[in-house]
Parts: C-alpha cells; sequence; structure tokens
C-alpha cells in the first residue's frame, strides 16, 4: 500500500506534535535545573541556559533534607512495588485460574474500591492505622499503598491468565503436579510480561503518592518525595531551580526501572489486551 506524500506529512506533523508534548514538559524541567533562578522566570524563556550552574544539585543534597526524602521514597515504592506483585499474582491464579468460591463475584467486584473518592477514605483509615500503631511509620504507608494499587493489578493480569492455554494446567494436572507446582513452574514464567507490568505500575503509583502520604505522615525525616518537593516551595518565594532538580532527580528511579522491565511492559500492553 502506497502512503502519498501528504499522509506521510501528516503522520510526520502528528508523530512530531506527540513528541512535543510528551518530551517537552520534561526538556523544560530539566533543562530549568541548570538555570539561575532569574533566568528561568524571564517572560521569554530560553531553550538551554546561558550559564549551565550546578549549584541548585549541590545545594539539594547539602542544604536540605532531599537525600532523606529521597531514599523514604525508594523504600517504600520498592516494598509496595514487591508486595503488590506477590499478591496479585497469587490473586490473580486463585481467582482467574483455580476458580475458588465467590472468584467470579470478586473478578467484578475487584474495582469497586475505586469508586469512593479519596478523600472519603482518609479519616477511615487513619482510625485503622492509629488503632494498631501505624501512623507515621513506613510500613503504613506501604499497606495503604498495597491496598490501592493491588485491586487494579488484579484486574490487570486478567488477560494475562486468560491467554495462557488452559490445555497447560490441565495436562500438569494430569501428570500429578499440585496447584502451587503449576503456579511456579508453568504460569509464572508465560506471565513475565504481566508482571513486568504490575511491577512499573505498583512502583509508579506508590512514587508519585501523596495524599495518604500527607496525611499519615507527621515526622519530617519519614517524608517522601512528593512532600519533600512541596516543602521545597516557601511561602513567598519559591527557588525554582532548587525545584526543577529536585523533580529532575525525582524522575531518575522510574525511568531506569522502565528501562529495566519496559521491554516486558510494552509487551504486556498487547499481549493483555488479547483475551481467548
Amino acid at each position: 500500500m502506497t502512503i502519498s506524500p501528504l499522509n506521510a506529512l501528516l503522520r510526520w506533523v502528528v508523530w512530531a506534535a506527540l513528541v512535543f508534548l510528551v518530551v517537552g514538559p520534561i526538556y523544560w524541567v530539566v533543562s530549568a535545573s541548570f538555570k539561575e533562578t532569574a533566568e528561568i522566570i524571564r517572560p521569554v524563556p530560553t531553550l538551554w541556559p546561558h550559564r549551565v550552574v550546578f549549584e541548585n544539585y549541590a545545594y539539594l543534597f547539602t542544604s536540605t533534607k532531599y537525600p532523606r526524602y529521597l531514599l523514604n521514597s525508594l523504600i517504600v515504592a520498592a516494598a509496595t512495588m514487591m508486595v503488590t506483585t506477590a499478591i496479585t499474582t497469587i490473586a490473580g491464579y486463585a481467582i482467574y485460574r483455580l476458580r475458588v468460591w465467590g472468584a467470579d463475584w470478586m473478578s467484578r467486584a475487584i474495582l469497586l474500591i475505586y469508586l469512593a473518592p479519596t478523600t472519603l477514605l482518609l479519616v477511615p483509615i487513619y482510625s485503622l492505622l492509629a488503632a494498631v500503631g501505624l501512623v507515621n511509620t513506613l510500613a503504613g504507608l506501604v499497606i495503604v499503598n498495597v491496598a490501592f494499587a493491588s485491586p487494579f493489578c488484579v484486574w490487570l493480569l486478567r488477560g494475562f491468565y486468560e491467554a495462557i492455554p488452559i490445555s497447560l494446567h490441565e495436562a500438569a494436572e494430569v501428570d500429578g503436579a499440585g496447584p502451587m507446582t503449576i503456579f511456579w513452574r508453568i504460569y509464572l514464567p508465560l506471565l513475565a510480561p504481566g508482571i513486568g507490568t504490575i511491577v512499573l505500575y505498583a512502583f509508579i503509583y506508590s512514587w508519585t503518592e501523596f495524599a495518604f502520604a500527607s496525611q499519615l505522615i507527621v515526622t519530617d525525616g519519614l517524608k517522601t518525595l512528593p512532600m519533600g518537593l512541596g516543602a521545597l516551595v516557601g511561602s513567598y518565594y519559591i527557588n525554582w531551580g532548587l525545584l526543577m532538580a529536585g523533580a529532575s532527580l525525582a524522575t531518575l528511579p522510574a525511568v531506569l526501572l522502565f528501562a529495566i522491565v519496559g521491554r516486558y511492559f510494552v509487551r504486556g500492553l498487547t499481549s493483555g489486551a488479547v483475551i481467548g
């Protein structure tokens, strides 16, 4: 099929616009982190700093608690990612393959948790965590993140489980394999694209979560990165260079994780979309 020059040009323009919309803001943030504040707030912005400065990054690590905020977010996001992955893969296996009691009902109702606005759940969740002494702890924040990330991840795994031929499961049962043996030796290797997808989702969800963190964490030394970036904004003055430096570094863990599991994520978007 031959593409006319006009259609080719139109496609190029659309792709260029999409790239600009996605990459443009990221480039602006990164480039601004190497600028002086006076240059950032100029009425006419510059594409590249007139004088590259590293003071923003130096001040960020020497005169603020940004390293601590970064470490706290890494701990919470990594723990949320691992716990969510372990729970949802097993839960998906039970719901979509073992067909445990109530599986059909759970598969339909699993996303109901997202119907309630987050603000309505702040008080009851705070009360529950306070009753067990988990307010103002990273563990309590991990529990909340897992509770909110898991339902979507279980639902997301449905397509991956149903894309695996049931004949493999039945053949393993005929050979005498138990449910967990079948899960570890058959399903887990074939679920690599789905696991990569939920790993990325759980990490980014926890990495960017702010609403519950701002209410559950009180001690300054336990604050996560979104809260730490908010603390860089003063009441009367905003150091834009410092804020852009913090925002630029905040994207690195997510970018590195995507570089590692991105091929599974992209494959998962297509594999999980086909059922049957």
